[in-house]
């Protein structure tokens, strides 16, 4: 199984890693660890894949899947979780990942510099500017200042197109930073979700962001992309207390 450590400051009892394609049992188009049950896979597939990655953390507690709707909904997770809807996890509960899956969204992971709280946001662009970074910093019981964002794979400036609605949408809820929509001959726009993110963090008060530089779209062998594939698996990005 191949896995991605993030690469950011964090206290000894943070854990957290990002799944690649690999490593599982899927075929294709979810070949092969695709974590997602709800992109057409098969069920034991699906279920096998999960148990692969819990052993090979080494995890004692299932990590909190959820219902991901592209919405604002934050959730706090202990060891008593059912599946639910929503699109942001945090937890102070020892050995309890917060997990989110995506193919080109963003997922933001979050630690606090002593260690006793993480969390975990899925990130879109409908998510983004309806707010769910900043729901899930106001759900975390500590202030931004004292945390560390870590931004993982996502799809990059030159590969997400999007139409002026997007844009419309940012308009309402931001100062949208030069740069984050190039507009294309054809009319369209190149959206850079990266950026977006960055600015809200930091409007927020998040002044450390790290990470932000694997492009799910233009790396086939690591990554799934729903832009680029169509019908795919999900990787999943967890993180937790130890």
């Amino acid at each position: 199984m191949r896995l991605i450590e993030p690469d950011w400051p964090r206290h000894p009892r943070v854990r957290a890693c990002v799944t690649t394609r690999e490593g599982g049992v899927s075929p294709a188009p979810y070949d092969s660890l695709n974590l997602a049950g709800h992109v057409g896979d098969d069920p034991a597939n699906v279920t096998e894949n999960r148990r692969r990655l819990r052993a090979s953390l080494d995890l004692s507690q299932e990590p909190a899947w959820l219902e991901q709707v592209h919405g604002t909904q934050v959730l706090r997770i202990d060891r008593r979780h059912v599946t639910t809807t929503a699109d942001a996890a945090w937890t102070d509960v020892l050995h309890t990942p917060c997990v989110i899956m995506s193919a080109d969204c963003l997922p933001v992971l979050f630690a606090d510099d002593d260690g006793t709280c993480v969390a975990a946001a899925h990130v879109g662009w409908r998510g983004l500017a309806a707010g769910v970074l900043e729901q899930t910093l106001e759900a975390l019981p500590v202030a931004p200042p004292k945390l560390t964002a870590w931004m993982g794979p996502a799809i990059g400036p030159t590969a997400f197109e999007v139409g002026t609605d997007v844009i419309e949408a940012f308009e309402k809820s931001m100062n949208v930073p030069a740069g984050a929509f190039v507009r294309k001959p054809s009319g369209r726009y190149w959206c850079d979700l990266i950026l977006l993110a960055r600015t809200r963090l930091a409007n927020a008060g998040v002044t450390r962001v790290c990470g932000g530089h694997d492009c799910t779209h233009s790396d086939a062998s690591r990554f799934f992309s729903h832009r680029r594939d169509g019908t795919c698996g999900r990787i999943a990005s967890l993180v937790w207390l130890s």
